[in-house]
Order: structure tokens, then C-alpha cells, then sequence
């Protein structure tokens, strides 16, 4: 991209879209009611980050957020780790959900690859969720108990989280195609009461069935006391064997007994859910949110960043187990109808989204940046799938959408419509850096970032730098940052995994760069999490799928997911002396990662190696790897002092030789 046409925008916002847009109204509210005034845009943030208690207390009183108990202070404690927000306050996420109640008014529109599009009314969602909510107290579940679920994407996932939230107990899901280990290496850590769960869901034309998985998790999980079934795959709930002690229920017998909502408040700081984000060695972290963390983040991510109101149809397509699934559900926190859509975006063709999307009405479409590219590569002509006339914003995440994805989107949806990507992550589960409707639009660059989040881009000593590609810190703490890892007794790995490069500063993982005019360009991951197609997972899990095998010794996988490239995965392997890598034995890797981890991460290539690099501790070296596939001089991409077996770096030079050159190198940091 030329240095002239990144100094034109590809989309400007009319006069009459900054003067209705959340934003300039929340603008207008801080000089009516604060007498606060902003030249634009980015005034407005220098504000929201040098004095963070009156702006998010700002986002509380624009928001009206209702709280039980009033706060005493907005801000105890402003180090990172360990801020306290809005201490006293007692609310609860899911009273924010339902004071939206429209009646019979469309709360959630559904379909999947077996059913059409349907609606579940916002009358049908809370009598749902009351049901569900007195189930689980009738059987002792109460504040603080985990309940996890093993769901597809609908709306019976929906109304689960709801009831949970309900009754202050604390939710955690994970999406079916998983396997059983990954599972098992989430939920063992955080001890659930409660599983509900699908015996088989559909995917790809194909129906799959869980039974055995599901009473393998049962068997696995000592805490658990009731398995929940629901309806999969276009099928009623079709239980199976339990391990004696596991009592069961139906989801259709759960909805047959009425009961009145009722929701329990609970601290500001009371836990929400529990995500699971991963490093590169030990079990996935288990995050904890909490309720009013994550209510202001969203009411600030959906409602001001995205632009998203009562009037909006909002679709942001999402596994069960991507922290956006969360995050779509929290459009209905500022009255936006939400639509879900279970199965594979790409079956029967790349074009089955589209088509739902303008079958449903939708005026904000969301996905993750390979959906697109995939789209753009596959051919789809999203206007030909039907009329699509109420869209007016797109949204992006999960990996770096590349400039010929802007171009794409443009093309192919016109001129008129807003492209908002955003970049965060489940750790504190919002945005760093996203869009504002009032500010134009240029090919490859988030608008800005975002309100109260004090991000830069750091160089190797910790100084911020601009124009050039550093580190993605945030130098404030933010209300939605984890409250805790879970079984992180002292702190430590929650210290370690944000806080150790930069002490007091969170450093997010990510290459970035601020530039000039204030938007920020982010180019992938700088640690080793692989981020496949937008989902997120420690290279750990895959390496226990992959070495699990007799053959393999040892083995060594690198993400290239990045700015401007085709999503790359290559697994490099180790294996005994005299066996050879053949079609045979990569089948078989590949079984163990579909059945062990997930069918998203299956490599792309397997390639036979002689070692994988190591530190003198024995730790793999991943990101050194991944520095050489992106163009990093062997020398500075690794410390060989540090190294075990230095010399065997010379296989992945030769390696990265051959890798086509598709996108600008990123410079060397340091």
C-alpha cells in the first residue's frame, strides 16, 4: 500500500451519521451534564485516560446503571494487578439484560444447518431463564457454584448463561467440537456442580455424536452432581450413562415448569464467568471476569464503539468458545435484537452467512478477519445473496484484517458502509483498540483507542513509540481486567502473564504500532498462543495431542496467522530413530488433534525435523521460530547463549527460505 492511498480514507462519516451516532451523544451528555467539551475525538480519550475515575464513572451514569447498593468510591487501589472498582456496589449483569424486555418483540433470531431462521421473543427468554433459574436453585446451586456448559451456538445457550448469572452462580462453556482432554483441562480446574450439555451437535453437513464424550467428562469431573441435557442437531435430548452419585434432567422438563424471575445481586467484583485463555506450557488459564467489570466494558464496547442501539439487528457469528460468543450476547445490554447462527459458515458454500444475515435484517454484521479473506478468496458476492439493504456496520476481530480485506469489503458491500474492527481479548474481554463513527476509516488501521484504555506501543525498554511496530501495552487499569486466575492462589501467574516484561504495565501479546493520526495497526501475536481463524488456544494442548502419538519424541507448532498472510500453521516433529514421516502417520497426528483438541487446529503442514529448539531449561522456542518465519535475522531472533542446541536454528532458516514472501516483513524490535 502506497504512502498516498493510506492517506486516503476509505470511508467518511456524513454529518448526519456523527450527529446521531452514540458516540457524539455521549459527547453532547459530557458537556450537558459535566460541562466537559472535546474538540474531537481524540481529546476526548487523552481525557478518558488521565482521569479514569470520572470517565468510567461517566459510563455509569450515561448508561444509567442500576445497582442494588450505590458505590462508595469508583476507584480503590489504581495499581495493576490488583485495582477494586466501584467498591460496594451490588448489581448483576443479567438485570441489565432484561430491563430491555420489549415484550414480544425479537430478543434473539436462530437458525442453524438443520433449522430455518426462527425468533425467541423477549417474553419466551426471561420465562426460559426463570425456569432454568429456579431449576438450578431447587437443586442447591447458589452464588459462587460453577456451572459449565458443553453447547453449540443457540439460543438455549443463551438463556443458560442468563439463568446462571441469575442465581449468582458462575458460568463457564465450551464449545462441542472440542475434545474431551481439552475439556476436561478446563473444567477439572474450576470444580462445576452442574453440566449442561448436547449429546451431539452438526457441523459441516455431518451430525456428531457426544454421547461418550459426555459421560467421560461426567466420570472426570468429582464435583459434578447433575448433567443437564439439551437438544442437539435438530434432535431432542437423548441422555446416556451416568456414573452413580451424577443425577440428570431434561432441558425440555427444566422449560415446563413456569417461575418468576428472580435475580440475586451480588458484588461489583462477583465473579460472571470463567474463560480460558492459554500460554505455552501448563493447563489453559482459567479467567475470571466479573459482573460489573465486564457490564461497563461492554456498555462502552457495543453501545458507544460499535455504535449498536435498541434499533439494531446485531450478528456477530462466534463459536461457543470464543470469548465473542460472550460478547455478542451483551448487545442485548443496549437493547439490540441478537442473531446466532450454529454450524459452518462455509457449508454447503461461503456464502451461507450472507444469506442469513440479510435474511434476518441485519444492520451490524460481525466475524473474524479469515472470514472475510476466506470470502474474498472463495468469490462470494455478498449483495447477490440477498438484500442487505439494512446493513450499515461491519465489524472484524480476532486476527488482523488485511488491507485487501478493507478493499474487499468496500468493493463488495459499498461505500455508505461503516467497517469498525476491533482488537482485545478474552483476558480482560473487550477492546484496545476499535472504531468510532465519527472518525473516517483507512485500509488496514483501527480507528482509535478505545475510550479509557490508555494503550501504546512499547519498544524492548519500555518507551512508547509511534509509527513503529512495539509491544501493545495498557499503562491503566480498565474495569473488565481479570479479577483472578483461577487456583492462582498468590498471584503469581496472573503477575507473570501480563505483568512480568513490564512491571505495572499490561502487556497484551501483540504487535502494534500507534500511528501518527491516532489509530493503531495491529500485526498478530508476539507470544506463542495460537490464534487460528480467531480462536485461541496454548500450544500446549496441540503438543499433547501430537506427542501422544508413540512415534513422536517431540514436536513444535507456530502460528503465522498474520497481518496481510493466509492463515499458516505448520507442526514440525521430532520422531524415533529409524521411523520415517508418512501419510500414514500424519493421518494419525491429525486424528489426535481433531479428537484431543479440535478439527480448527489441525496444521496445515507436518514436517519431519531433526530437533526443536530449546532454551537451557528446556523450554520450546516458539517465538524465536516464528520471528525467523517472519524475516528476523537467526541472531537477534534468538539468544544461542540461552539455547540448548542453538545450531539446529539452522534447519528453520533454511525452512523459512521457502516460505512464500506474501506480506511486508515486520522490523526486528530490539
Amino acid at each position: 500500500m502506497s504512502e498516498s492511498e493510506s492517506l486516503t480514507p476509505l470511508w467518511s462519516p456524513s454529518p448526519e451519521r456523527v450527529a446521531t451516532s452514540q458516540m457524539q451523544l455521549y459527547m453532547n451528555w459530557l458537556r450537558q451534564e459535566r460541562g466537559l467539551a472535546f474538540a474531537d475525538y481524540h481529546a476526548l480519550w487523552r481525557w478518558s485516560v488521565d482521569d479514569i475515575e470520572a470517565f468510567w464513572a461517566s459510563i455509569w451514569d450515561y448508561f444509567g446503571v442500576r445497582a442494588d447498593k450505590p458505590y462508595r468510591a469508583v476507584l480503590e487501589r489504581r495499581s495493576m494487578p490488583g485495582a477494586e472498582w466501584f467498591v460496594g456496589a451490588e448489581l448483576n449483569y443479567a438485570v441489565h439484560i432484561f430491563r430491555q424486555d420489549k415484550g414480544d418483540s425479537p430478543a434473539i433470531l436462530y437458525a442453524s444447518e438443520h433449522a430455518s431462521l426462527r425468533s425467541l421473543s423477549w417474553r419466551e427468554l426471561r420465562a426460559r431463564t426463570a425456569s432454568v433459574a429456579a431449576h438450578l436453585r431447587r437443586n442447591g446451586v447458589g452464588r459462587g457454584d460453577r456451572v459449565v456448559a458443553y453447547l453449540p451456538n443457540t439460543p438455549d445457550a443463551v438463556v443458560a448463561m442468563l439463568a446462571v448469572v441469575s442465581v449468582g452462580a458462575i458460568w463457564s462453556m465450551c464449545s462441542p467440537d472440542m475434545g474431551a482432554r481439552s475439556v476436561l483441562d478446563r473444567y477439572q480446574q474450576i470444580e462445576p456442580v452442574v453440566l449442561l450439555a448436547v449429546t451431539s451437535f452438526g457441523f459441516g453437513g455431518k451430525t456428531h455424536d457426544r454421547k461418550e464424550l459426555i459421560g467421560e467428562l461426567a466420570a472426570q469431573l468429582p464435583s459434578l452432581r447433575q448433567v443437564v441435557f439439551l437438544p442437539g442437531a435438530g434432535s431432542a435430548e437423548s441422555p446416556c450413562a451416568l456414573p452413580a452419585g451424577v443425577g440428570s434432567s431434561l432441558w425440555s422438563e427444566v422449560l415446563r415448569v413456569p417461575a418468576e424471575l428472580v435475580i440475586d445481586p451480588v458484588p461489583f467484583d462477583h465473579p460472571l464467568w470463567v474463560v480460558y485463555s492459554s500460554g505455552t506450557t501448563g493447563l489453559p488459564k482459567a479467567i475470571v471476569h466479573g459482573h460489573g467489570g465486564v457490564l461497563l466494558e461492554h456498555l462502552l464496547t457495543l453501545g458507544l464503539h460499535n455504535d449498536t442501539g435498541a434499533h439494531d439487528v446485531f450478528q456477530w457469528h462466534s463459536s461457543t468458545g470464543w470469548v465473542m460468543w460472550n460478547i455478542s450476547v451483551s448487545a442485548m445490554l443496549v437493547g439490540a435484537t441478537i442473531v446466532i447462527y450454529d454450524g459452518n459458515p462455509n457449508w454447503p458454500d461461503a456464502s451461507t452467512l450472507w444469506r442469513f444475515a440479510a435474511e434476518a435484517r441485519v444492520t451490524f454484521f460481525g466475524a473474524g478477519a479469515a472470514f472475510y479473506a476466506g470470502c474474498q478468496k472463495a468469490g462470494v458476492k455478498p449483495r447477490a445473496c440477498g438484500n442487505l439493504s439494512r446493513l450499515r456496520s461491519v465489524g472484524s476481530t480476532g486476527s488482523p484484517l488485511s488491507p485487501e480485506s478493507y478493499a474487499w469489503i468496500y468493493g463488495e458491500l459499498g461505500p455508505d458502509v461503516w467497517l469498525a474492527p476491533m482488537s482485545g481479548g478474552t483476558d480482560f474481554c473487550g477492546a484496545f483498540v476499535a472504531g468510532t463513527p465519527t472518525l473516517p476509516v483507512y485500509a488496514g488501521e483501527m480507528q482509535c483507542r478505545c475510550l479509557g484504555a490508555d494503550v501504546h506501543a512499547y519498544d524492548p525498554a519500555g518507551k512508547p513509540l509511534v509509527g513503529e511496530v512495539g509491544e501493545l501495552v495498557c499503562v491503566s487499569p480498565i474495569p473488565s481486567m481479570p479479577l483472578y486466575l483461577w487456583n492462582d492462589r498468590d498471584g503469581s501467574r496472573y503477575h507473570e502473564s501480563y505483568f512480568d516484561d513490564y512491571p505495572g504495565v499490561w502487556r497484551h501479546g501483540d504487535w502494534a504500532s500507534i500511528t501518527p493520526r491516532g489509530g493503531a495497526i495491529v500485526y498478530g501475536r508476539s507470544d506463542a498462543t495460537i490464534n487460528r481463524y480467531g480462536v485461541r488456544l496454548g500450544s500446549s494442548e496441540i503438543y499433547r495431542a501430537v506427542e501422544e502419538v508413540p512415534e513422536v519424541l517431540d514436536s513444535l507448532v507456530i502460528d503465522m496467522e498474520y497481518l496481510g498472510r493466509e492463515s499458516y500453521m505448520p507442526l514440525f516433529v521430532v520422531l524415533r530413530e529409524g521411523i520415517t514421516l508418512t501419510d500414514e502417520l500424519r493421518q494419525r497426528i491429525v486424528q489426535n488433534i481433531r479428537k484431543g483438541v479440535s478439527p480448527r487446529f489441525v496444521p496445515n503442514e507436518i514436517h519431519q525435523v531433526p530437533e526443536v529448539p530449546r532454551t537451557l531449561t528446556g523450554k520450546k522456542l516458539e517465538v524465536p521460530v516464528k520471528k525467523i518465519f517472519l524475516g528476523h535475522p537467526a541472531e537477534r531472533a534468538a539468544n544461542p547463549g540461552a539455547m540448548a542446541n542453538p545450531e539446529c536454528l539452522q534447519w528453520y532458516v533454511d525452512f523459512a527460505r521457502r516460505l512464500p514472501k506474501t506480506a511486508a516483513q515486520v522490523p526486528a524490535k530490539g
